[in-house]
């Protein structure tokens, strides 16, 4: 093997296995692998995808469930110098044949039940559960011992949320990874002795490498699970054996929600994560006052910056629920105007980055990579306010910004209004065309009991200055939402324009 400085996300791994062989890095269902088994099947499974013909810089798409071999898919192509591109497993049609299209992938690692829905020809690899999967192959493929990746190749293209567009393949580098490992590592406190489980989908980068990657570089224990089922994540806690929880607002409000929340032994969790989307302030004080003793953590960023970028840890709770923090390690940030100077402390504007951490643009996507990174910073389309000792809150999108009768209107702020109200389950406020406001402020509600638009409308007015209250409500069963959490404001926009 060539001599390297190992600054590569399998670098992560390798050093934990000769550090800690025989402590547990992974389990997943009946599996578990010590750190030292785990890091030679990565370097196996490497072996195995070369064998493919793949060559390094080659893409290699992944279309699978959550799994332990869906992790050391993603490992072995770091370590084979191969671009990993995780693609959401919800996807079908032509948001799936997009995204392998538009990656260019050579090969798609997926599991058996969702291979039928790739495009025809695309040459699939099993993860698992099939004759000649990567899991078989390992017991009897050579460890890979080729060169090294160097820290500037590109090791994985994640693609945006596209809430409010194509989806754009951020190209991340081994070093731009590795900075963030570090940068969560220090920001949230993470330790070789925490209890983590991870049970949000590992494509997505805020479960694989705000947390997942993270624990691998400490050396805890991992526990992988198919999905956040909440019978399973309460068991694991009342047995003692989590104590780390990362989940977007939407996976904790569902928690919260359960008839169970109340009554069952919760105490052995001692961290809580939530980031991904906003999390109302209301249900951010439910869950503190049921569970006192509980350390939350807000995570802040998106995917271009690995993702973390801020960081409100517990101690910094009082006084600004609402806020993300303030920057990790190796994040500076910027609130600016249209022209890119600062705005004063307190005064709403686009947030923007220069970090380590970045990715390298937008993959195939010269003119957009141009719009985003302007004068040496990321532009991140969100709009913040910072106070005086460094403090950012998200306010908005800037495209969910509403222009009502010529005043701006923050949905988030109609959002946390309205989820003081008993009856209220979930809300999205959005703006829709109207000839007399230009935009109408409406709220589209997911209801718990019986309430009339009526009610709600006088509820805001209540709590909100009266421009900004809804001057329209809208009941729906579920609001639509990405794989990661966030909901799809766009197509509410579309849904309700025109009725």
């Amino acid at each position: 093997m060539t001599p390297g400085h190992g600054s590569t996300v399998d670098g992560v791994l390798r050093r934990s296995a000769r550090r800690t062989p025989a402590r547990v890095a992974v389990e997943y269902r009946d599996r578990t692998w010590t750190y030292e088994e785990f890091d030679e099947a990565v370097s196996r499974a490497a072996g195995v995808l070369l064998g493919q013909g793949l060559k390094p810089g080659d893409r290699v798409g992944a279309y699978g469930h959550n799994s332990d071999a869906y992790l050391i898919g993603f490992l072995a192509c770091a370590r084979a110098g191969l671009v990993h591109v995780p693609v959401n497993q919800n996807l079908t049609g032509d948001d799936l044949n997009y995204l392998i299209d538009q990656s260019g992938s050579s090969l798609v690692l997926t599991d058996p039940d969702l291979a039928p829905r790739l495009p025809d020809g695309t040459r699939t690899l099993p993860l698992r559960d099939a004759d000649g999967s990567l899991l078989e192959l390992l017991a009897s493929a050579p460890a890979h011992d080729g060169p090294e990746p160097r820290g500037e190749d590109l090791v994985q293209l994640l693609y945006t949320s596209g809430t409010t567009a194509l989806p754009k393949g951020a190209m991340m580098t081994h070093r731009a990874l590795v900075h963030e490992y570090l940068s969560a590592i220090t920001a949230l406190d993470l330790s070789a002795g925490d209890q983590p489980v991870h049970s949000l989908p590992l494509y997505h980068s805020a479960q694989m490498h705000v947390f997942l990657l993270p624990y691998l570089a400490v050396g805890a224990t991992n526990i992988v699970l198919d999905a956040p089922d909440g019978d399973r994540l309460f068991d694991l806690i009342e047995a003692g054996r989590v104590d780390s929880l990362f989940a977007p607002p939407t996976v904790w409000i569902g928690l919260a929600n359960r008839p169970d929340f109340a009554t069952r032994d919760l105490s052995a969790l001692r961290k809580a994560y939530y980031g991904a989307s906003i999390m109302p302030v209301p249900v951010l004080e439910r869950l503190r006052e049921r569970l006192p003793d509980l350390a939350f953590y807000n995570c802040f960023g998106q995917s271009e910056i690995g993702p973390l970028a801020t960081v409100l840890a517990p101690d910094e709770h009082k006084g600004r629920m609402d806020s993300c923090g303030r920057p990790v390690l190796f994040v500076d940030a910027r609130v600016v105007d249209e022209d890119g100077k600062d705005v004063p402390d307190g005064t709403p504007g686009e947030i923007v980055y220069r970090s380590p951490q970045l990715c390298e643009g937008y993959w195939d996507k010269p003119e957009e990579t141009a719009e985003a990174f302007r004068d040496g910073w990321f532009h991140s389309g969100d709009l913040a306010v910072r106070d005086a000792h460094g403090y950012f809150t998200i306010v908005d999108r800037v495209k969910d910004v509403i222009n009502s009768g010529g005043v701006l209107v923050a949905s988030r702020q109609v959002e946390d209004a309205l989820y003081t109200h008993d009856a209220v389950a979930e809300v999205a406020v959005v703006g829709l065309p109207d000839e007399r406001w230009i935009e109408a402020v409406t709220a589209v509600v997911v209801p718990r009991g019986e309430v009339t638009e009526a009610e709600l409308v006088e509820h805001a007015k209540e709590k909100l200055p009266h421009f900004k209250a809804p001057k329209r409500v809208v009941f729906v069963d579920v609001l639509p939402r990405n794989a990661s959490g966030k909901i799809l404001k766009r197509e509410l926009r579309d849904r309700f324009a025109e009725s």
